[in-house]
């Protein structure tokens, strides 16, 4: 899918045709949307890097363009890893700038219903320096989603005895810890951004560039804190449902030992053999009277040792 923006007078517009100072936002390009991209004076190359999933965080730098690469997060309900992380290319070519990822994001939501009223196509740098912001921006937030999710799993595992919770922690932990990996990366090609000068053209744009740097620090150590209780909580979890399951087998044995009581006195007087009392009018009720009296003295003992 392929968008060409520019800003006017009216605000942000979606154009047909590539004019000077666009924004062409693709996601998920088709042969022919690729084949747009070359014929603007993309390279291959990088928008192969930007569609490479392995790819890692960079900045490269040309007379006739920049190239920068960062992992931005992306929300897969149904998948295994409800969130990770993906690359998206931004390539600043002559009058215009080019982003590209595999994955359809809400990153560019906010650019692109003018949250940003400084924000102008024709400033490229700027530009960048505001999906850098967003993209910090939807790390924080959905790192409090995933905070949420983590305590509603934690309710339910206080009373569980079943796996099933627990295999949802691990993936919030497989999530934070691609979070935690691309968000250091991104702070490595952002502080060689911020050496090479890139931004300096503008004061505003030196102090949204440490804006986003720290941004993306909070970010950082957002995932680290969650990563650790996330960790800790499993271990005690993984404890507590051992203990639940305990406190179950005791039960249920304690449960078999008083029903066994009955059963125990009525074998002996189910023999076929000469047993004491049998010419004894009241021996049925006196027999049902020692088993009830062995099953309570069975259930006050284990009730006193806490078994129940």
């Amino acid at each position: 899918m392929l968008h060409i923006y520019k800003t006017t007078e009216n605000g942000l517009e979606e154009l047909e045709n590539m004019v000077n100072g666009a924004w062409v936002n693709v996601m998920d390009p088709t042969p022919e949307e690729i084949e747009k991209l070359m014929t603007w004076g993309m390279d291959m190359e990088y928008i192969h890097y930007s569609l490479d999933q392995d790819e890692m965080p960079r900045m490269e730098r040309d007379e006739d363009f920049t190239f920068i690469l960062l992992r931005i997060p992306i929300h897969q309900p149904e998948s295994d890893v409800p969130y990770a992380t993906a690359p998206l290319g931004i390539m600043i070519l002559g009058s215009r700038i080019i982003t590209v990822c595999r994955y359809e994001s809400d990153i560019f939501k906010p650019l692109i219903h003018g949250k940003y009223r400084m924000m102008k196509t024709g400033k490229r740098y700027r530009l960048a320096l505001y999906i850098f912001l967003e993209t910090a921006a939807r790390y924080l937030n959905l790192l409090r989603h995933i905070t949420r999710s983590m305590e509603l799993v934690e309710d339910q595992l206080q009373k569980s005895t079943r796996n099933r919770e627990l295999l949802e922690l691990l993936k919030y932990q497989k999530s934070l810890t691609y979070f935690a990996t691309a968000l250091r990366s991104n702070e490595v090609m952002m502080e060689r951004v911020q050496r090479t000068q890139l931004f300096n053209y503008y004061e505003e744009d030196q102090d949204l560039l440490e804006d986003v740097i720290t941004e993306n620090k909070q970010a950082i150590q957002m995932a680290n804190i969650n990563t650790e209780i996330l960790s800790s909580t499993m271990d005690a979890f993984a404890s507590i449902i051992s203990n639940n399951l305990n406190v179950i087998m005791k039960a249920l044995a304690a449960l078999t030992i008083i029903l066994n009581m009955p059963v125990i006195v009525a074998s002996f007087y189910g023999m076929n053999v000469h047993l004491p009392g049998e010419n004894y009018p009241f021996a049925f009720f006196s027999l049902i009277g020692i088993s009830v009296g062995l099953g309570a003295i069975a259930t006050y003992i284990f009730y006193k040792r806490d078994w129940f």
